[in-house]
């Protein structure tokens, strides 16, 4: 075995972690709010308790990065993982003694969303150190690490959508605990802790070492002078929330009220992941040599608010299904652009907490978006809010191809990756 295939098992390793614990992840978030609405019947209980997991997942990774530099993303990524199997394993415990009121599964999953958000910085943080070792481009690897996600969210969401339907939602929240175990496993078994980002140099004798806060302060101030990376948050904080506010409440409501049936959301999430895994590893290959703003631009535009409309106009869910492939295959080649992107701009040794400040940021709004969700169906009905959503989703898409800053996401050169480097041009600035 060469060297570079060893050290490609590390990046394999972490791959199978993620993939892991994604797929446990897509599966409670489709069972999660299906079995609050079966046990109080309320799409604003639904949205509620989404908003006590994500609201902290929101603040771990707001305020966590200086802590994952400080104790290490491979011990974080371990840790995390292992706490929140035990806790996310209490809710079928507690459910079957009869012991789980609305404000303790509140708790427990407010508990787990801190852990995840602290867990996923740190492995996100650990691929551009893997990638170095492997000698991969830093689209393929942020491609190879998006692809996993959507094949695991692929298989995720319709067997959710039959372990619902078979068995019951809280059983695939048991699932979901035991993928945590696996993850935390092949994190330490196969992931070297060489691969972590290295601390910030040291500072002079004669100064004293940053405060947890200044480190923070530190990471933010970067974000706050990048254009681009305060572009991109603003725009996916709105996406996200619509996201969240379709995924934990209207797509949940749609499948009982129109579809009558589970299985019709599981299906159409794993549809959607179909497209998504294609489209990625389509991205992932051809990913150094495509203009990335426009391909960025195009994917959210057709990929996002269409499949929100459909739901509207639809009552069965044929129709449904052509749409959400399409928008998959096209969110496919969003996250190696911006990961991409992400990576390049932001120095290795304040990438946990830039990139958990970006990750903050792009994810204020999931909070709101249950909530939001819930009132809207609540108030309107859900195709008035299948609607408004997608109408709100067609406009926020609009933003790269509306403002000059988002001319900084193409390559300075205007040249691909892999041309770049055979003819010795500088890469992206990190």
């Amino acid at each position: 075995m060469s060297p570079v295939q060893r050290e490609r098992r590390g990046l394999v390793g972490l791959l199978a972690a993620v993939g892991t614990s994604i797929l446990g992840t897509r599966m409670s978030f489709l069972a999660l709010p299906w079995f609050v609405l079966a046990t109080t019947g309320s799409p604003t209980a639904v949205g509620l308790v989404t908003a006590a997991e994500t609201t902290p997942y929101v603040l771990a990774q707001a305020l966590g990065g200086p802590f994952v530099d400080r104790c290490g993303a491979w011990r974080i990524s371990i840790g995390t993982d292992a706490a929140a199997a035990v806790l996310l394993g209490a809710i079928p415990l507690l459910h079957l003694f009869a012991a789980l009121p609305l404000g303790v599964l509140a708790v427990l999953v407010a508990a787990v969303g801190t852990l995840r958000g602290s867990g996923d910085s740190a492995r996100e943080v650990i691929v551009p150190g893997l990638a170095d070792r492997a000698q991969l481009p830093m689209e393929r690897a942020a491609g190879l690490y998006d692809s996993v996600n959507r094949g695991a969210a692929l298989v995720g969401a319709p067997l959710a959508g039959a372990l619902i339907g078979l068995t019951s939602a809280v059983n695939v929240l048991a699932v979901d605990a035991a993928t945590f175990v696996v993850s935390a496993v092949a994190v330490l078994a196969f992931v070297p802790r060489a691969a972590e980002p290295r601390p910030a140099p040291a500072p002079e004798p004669s100064s004293s070492t940053p405060s947890y806060l200044g480190s923070l302060r530190e990471g933010f101030a970067h974000l706050r002078g990048d254009r681009l990376l305060l572009g991109i948050a603003a725009m996916v904080l709105v996406t996200n929330l619509l996201d969240q506010a379709g995924g934990a409440v209207l797509m949940p409501v749609w499948a009982r009220d129109v579809a009558h049936s589970p299985l019709a959301l599981g299906l159409i999430g794993g549809v959607f992941s179909a497209g998504a895994v294609l489209g990625n590893l389509a991205m992932t290959w051809v990913g150094p040599r495509v203009p990335r703003r426009l391909t960025y631009g195009i994917s959210f535009l057709v990929g996002g608010g269409p499949r929100f409309l459909a739901l509207a106009l639809a009552s069965t869910v044929s129709p449904v299904l052509v749409v959400v492939l399409v928008a998959g295959l096209c969110c496919g080649g969003i996250n190696p652009v911006l990961g991409a992107v992400e990576y390049e701009r932001v120095p290795r040794h304040l990438q946990a907490r830039v990139l958990g400040a970006l990750g903050a940021l792009t994810w204020a709004g999931i909070p709101i978006g249950g909530l939001a969700g819930g009132a809207l169906t609540d108030a309107f009905g859900i195709r008035t809010a299948l609607a408004v959503t997608g109408a709100v989703y067609l406009v926020t898409t609009l933003a790269p191809f509306t403002f000059p800053a988002w001319r900084g996401m193409d390559r300075e050169d205007g040249r691909p990756q892999e041309v770049a480097a055979a003819t010795g041009a500088a890469p992206p600035a990190r």
